[in-house]
């Protein structure tokens, strides 16, 4: 796996892959169209983040790629790579207790606040790494 370079991407699963952590000035595309939604991508080194029809979906800090997300009503799934210690912030379902899968290994429970947003720290280096988010 490697950067995305079209900023985002539907794959042939329909999961979204988005980022490029590799870039010093900010790329942004707006009005990536999937069905009735809406995205926008924001990606640079210090930041990526993607929001659909105008709500957060998730953010990274520093920026990174992501690969195959998929969010449903149990939790998510996506990989992710990108250089370092990285926070992910995603929205999820308010209020709701999810555990965190990080190449299968659970690394933390954590309860979603109330606006649904599930903030977690994940180490990123050369290669792509699986999270799940599981709703309990």
């Amino acid at each position: 796996m490697a950067i995305i370079k079209e900023i985002i991407c539907t794959e042939a699963d329909g999961s979204l892959s988005f980022g490029n952590y590799t870039v010093a000035e900010k790329q942004k595309l707006e009005g990536f169209k999937v069905g009735e939604d809406t995205y926008k991508v924001r990606t640079h080194k210090d930041v990526t983040r993607l929001s659909k029809n105008g709500n957060l979906v998730l953010e990274t800090v520093p920026g990174a790629a992501v690969h195959s997300l998929k969010i449903s009503a149990n939790g998510a799934v996506f990989s992710i790579e990108g250089n370092g210690s990285t926070m992910v912030t995603i929205e999820l379902e308010k209020d709701t207790n999810y555990s965190i899968y990080i190449d299968d290994v659970n690394v933390d429970k954590i309860k979603s606040n109330l606006s649904g947003k599930v903030s977690f720290s994940i180490e990123l280096n050369d290669s792509p790494q699986s999270v799940k988010i599981i709703k309990h």
